[in-house]
């Protein structure tokens, strides 16, 4: 059993500011792999990368899989989209995070993204922030200066107001060692083990090469991060929305039943898992069913261990004074009965009507059902000027 001290980090900002060259620095391994990435140059899906961070025979910090040293501890970094119609992906990241670095690059300072994720991190109720103010050697020293003044003045009052300030280069890997630091200094909240196992789906594939002999193939696999309780090799699991089929012209979703072959914590297997850091399940599932992601966004506990899915929620609202993520800053009106929200639910997003409000709590009819955790927290964000806009957080009642 892999008793490694694990964490998932969250690489967030304005798209453009480093984020995933960082990454591939930290990681040697570029997170956004994904062909229709690449073309753009921008994270569509959540990337993933796993480190350990070591103390070589000199003393230095690293994470370079060729160099031995004392181990002291696994990272599994979460890069989230930076682009602004891909906020929703960002907020399903952020329901796996323990942690988060917040990339701003120096010679162009705060921008819409970098105001709307600071908040999205607040939603999610992620407290542990570093602030790396990348492309320093873009900027002059007084220009760094006045940079790290205006990070100071736009943290302040938020969950980064006494985070650490990194000023990093990147491209040529200035400063990385005192991020690894900053990580190895961030205390892991002891988790629910004792509790019912629940799983977030962040990513469902199938591994399989085409061609392989019918008695290699692999089940359907399942990446995510195990929020609390346990989970062992062979424990009989359901996986709930399901997968959705259409009847009769509307969707159908229907609960997945099956069983836990094996599990890899990075390199690891393991024969149990404990909540931290990334894990990656193989169930007896046909791959069909998971591959493309087709699970994401779905949650896995042992069999009869979630509440039945819902097109209904009821949930207590917090809508912010303005919209974070446009260049106006323009005053948030306050919810309307009527009116169509996207809705970030643990790692899936979904669409709802609100039916009615009243003292800050609403009700809404939902296109894509849910697994309603009571507690759970719920980014909210509505079409303005045909863009979707982070505007509050609610949480499930």
């Amino acid at each position: 059993m892999n008793k490694l001290e694990t964490i998932n980090v969250g690489i967030v900002g304005h798209i453009d500011h480093g984020k995933t060259t960082l990454l591939y620095k930290l990681t040697g391994k570029w997170a956004d792999t994904h062909s229709e990435e690449l073309k753009k140059g921008i994270t569509i899906k959540l990337g993933y990368a796993d480190v350990i961070i070591k103390r070589d025979e000199n003393g230095r910090l690293t994470t370079k899989k060729d160099v031995k040293g004392e181990v002291l501890r696994e990272v599994t970094f979460v890069d989230a989209p930076g682009h602004e119609m891909l906020m929703a992906t960002m907020l399903s990241g952020a329901a796996i995070m323990d942690a988060a670095i917040l990339v701003i690059a120096a010679n162009e300072g705060i921008k819409p993204q970098t105001r709307e994720h600071l908040v999205a991190l607040k939603v999610k109720k992620i407290k542990k922030v570093i602030i790396v103010q990348n492309k320093i050697d873009l900027v002059s020293k007084e220009q760094a200066v006045e940079n790290y003044k205006q990070i100071k003045e736009f943290v302040k009052g938020s969950v980064a107001e006494n985070s650490p300030i990194i000023p990093v280069s990147a491209q040529q890997e200035i400063n990385l060692e005192k991020i690894l630091e900053e990580l190895l200094k961030i205390e892991i909240e002891k988790k629910k083990a004792d509790e019912n196992p629940i799983f977030f789906i962040a990513r469902s594939f199938d591994i399989n090469k085409p061609g392989t002999k019918v008695k290699e193939l692999h089940g359907g696999v399942l990446g995510g991060a195990l929020k609390q309780g346990k989970l062992k090799v062979g424990d009989e699991i359901e996986i709930k929305p399901g997968y959705s089929f259409k009847k009769q012209n509307q969707y159908v979703y229907k609960t997945v039943v099956s069983k836990i072959i094996s599990m890899q914590r990075g390199e690891t297997r393991v024969q149990e898992a404990t909540p931290g850091g990334s894990l990656a399940i193989e169930t007896e599932l046909d791959p069909i069913l998971t591959k493309s992601d087709s699970l994401s966004g779905c949650i896995l506990s042992k069999k009869g261990g979630l509440p039945e899915i819902s097109y209904e929620l009821k949930m207590s609202c917090n809508i912010f004074e303005k919209v974070f993520g446009s260049e106006e800053g323009e005053k948030t009106e306050q919810l309307r009965a009527g009116e169509v929200l996207m809705l970030s639910v643990n790692t899936t997003t979904t669409v709802g009507t609100v039916k009615r409000i009243k003292n800050n709590q609403a009700e809404l009819t939902l296109k894509i059902p849910i697994v309603p955790l009571k507690g759970e927290t719920i980014g909210i964000a509505r079409n303005i000027k045909s863009h979707w806009r982070l505007i509050g957080f609610g949480e499930i009642l």
